[in-house]
C-alpha cells in the first residue's frame, strides 16, 4: 500500500510540475510580447522639433497620413505605412503602390482635397514650406498636425529625416533598421573605393540640366558627397549648390567621366551630349564615358539614395564596382 501511495504521489508531482512549467512558459511569452510591443511603439503624445525648428505635438499614433513630397512618401512606405498613407503629391512615382494613392496636387497643393481625406498627420518639407506657408497654416487651423521634415543635403541629414518620420508615426525601431542598413551599405562602398589608387581617381562632371541652360552639382549636394565617397573628383567642387555653368568651362575642365541626370524626361540625353559641337576632345566624350544616372536615386533624400551611390560607383569605376546587371 505504501509503495502504491508513493508511486501515486510521484506521478501527481510530475503532472503538476509539467502544468506549472507550461503556465510559466505562457506567462513568459506574454511578457516578452508585451515588452517587445512597448519597445517598438512610440509613446504618444509625442513632441518633435521639426525641420523649421518648430515644436510639433502629435497626440495619437497616426492612422491617416498625407505626404506632400516624394522623399517623405518613400520614407513612409519603407517604414511600412502603406495602409496609413491616404494621399500623396502628383510627383510621387515610387513605390508602385504610391501611384494608387489619392493625388493632392503638385507645387500647389489642394488644401481642400487634403482636408477631405481627414488626415491625422501631414508630412510637409522644408524645401517647399515657404512657398506653401498659407496652405500649411490652413491645415493647422483645421486641427491637422503638420510635420515639416528637414531639407536634407547629406546622408547624415537623411538619417535625421527618417528618424523624424519614424518618431512621428510610432515606427522608431523600423527607422533605426533602415538607417543602420543604409550606413552598412555606404560603409561597404567606401571600403571598396579604397581599391582606387590616388593617381587613378577620375574627374567627374555631373550635368543636372542640359543645354541651353546647363546646370551642375557643386558642394552641399548629395551628388558631390557621393563622388567623395567613391574617391572621384567633382570638377565643380569649388562651387556651391546647383550652379549654372558654361560649355567652355566644362570643355576646359576636361572630365574623365560625364554623368547626366535627366534622361527620364529628355530622350537621348547621352547621345545628344556626345554630339555637342566642340566637345569632341573632352576625355569623357572621346572615350565614350558618358552615362545617365537615375535622378531620383541621386537627388531624392530617402532610403534609395544608397542605390544611387552604388549606381554612380559602377558607372565611374566599373572595374572596381562590378555591375550586377
Amino acid at each position: 500500500m505504501k509503495k502504491r501511495l508513493l508511486a501515486l504521489f510521484l506521478t501527481l508531482m510530475v503532472i503538476f510540475g509539467l502544468l506549472a512549467g507550461c503556465g510559466t512558459s505562457n506567462n513568459d511569452q506574454k511578457a516578452n510580447k508585451n515588452s517587445q510591443s512597448k519597445t517598438e511603439q512610440t509613446a504618444f503624445p509625442v513632441t518633435i522639433k521639426d525641420g523649421l525648428g518648430d515644436k510639433v505635438t502629435i497626440k495619437h499614433k497616426p492612422k491617416r497620413i498625407v505626404s506632400l513630397i516624394p522623399s517623405n512618401t518613400e520614407i513612409a512606405f519603407d517604414l511600412g505605412l502603406n495602409k496609413q498613407i491616404v494621399g500623396v503629391s502628383d510627383f510621387d512615382n515610387y513605390p508602385k503602390a504610391a501611384l494608387k494613392k489619392t493625388k493632392i496636387g503638385g507645387e500647389n497643393m489642394n488644401v481642400e482635397k487634403i482636408i477631405s481625406l481627414k488626415p491625422d498627420l501631414v508630412l510637409a518639407h522644408a524645401s517647399s514650406a515657404h512657398n506653401s506657408r498659407d496652405g500649411l497654416k490652413q491645415l493647422r487651423e483645421a486641427g491637422i498636425p503638420v510635420l515639416v521634415v528637414n531639407d536634407a543635403e547629406s546622408f547624415n541629414q537623411v538619417y535625421q529625416s527618417i528618424q523624424m518620420i519614424g518618431q512621428a508615426t510610432g515606427t522608431n525601431k523600423k527607422a533605426d533598421q533602415i538607417i543602420n542598413d543604409m550606413k552598412s551599405k555606404v560603409a561597404a562602398i567606401q571600403e571598396k573605393a579604397k581599391q582606387v589608387p590616388k593617381d587613378k581617381e577620375k574627374r567627374v562632371y555631373i550635368e543636372v540640366s542640359g543645354s541651353p541652360d546647363i546646370y551642375t552639382a557643386g558642394q552641399g549636394t548629395f551628388m558631390n558627397e557621393m563622388l567623395n565617397i567613391i574617391h572621384a573628383k567633382n570638377v565643380a567642387a569649388n562651387q556651391k549648390g546647383w550652379v549654372k555653368i558654361s560649355e567652355e568651362s566644362i570643355v576646359k575642365d576636361n572630365p574623365d567621366v560625364i554623368l547626366t541626370t535627366y534622361g527620364y524626361y529628355q530622350k537621348n540625353a547621352v547621345k545628344n551630349l556626345l554630339k555637342r559641337p566642340g566637345w569632341g576632345n573632352v576625355a569623357a566624350v572621346k572615350n565614350k564615358q558618358v552615362y545617365d544616372v537615375n535622378s531620383d536615386l541621386v537627388n531624392r533624400p530617402g532610403p534609395r539614395l544608397v542605390d544611387g551611390l552604388e549606381e554612380m560607383a559602377q558607372m565611374v569605376y566599373p572595374d572596381v564596382f562590378k555591375n550586377k546587371k
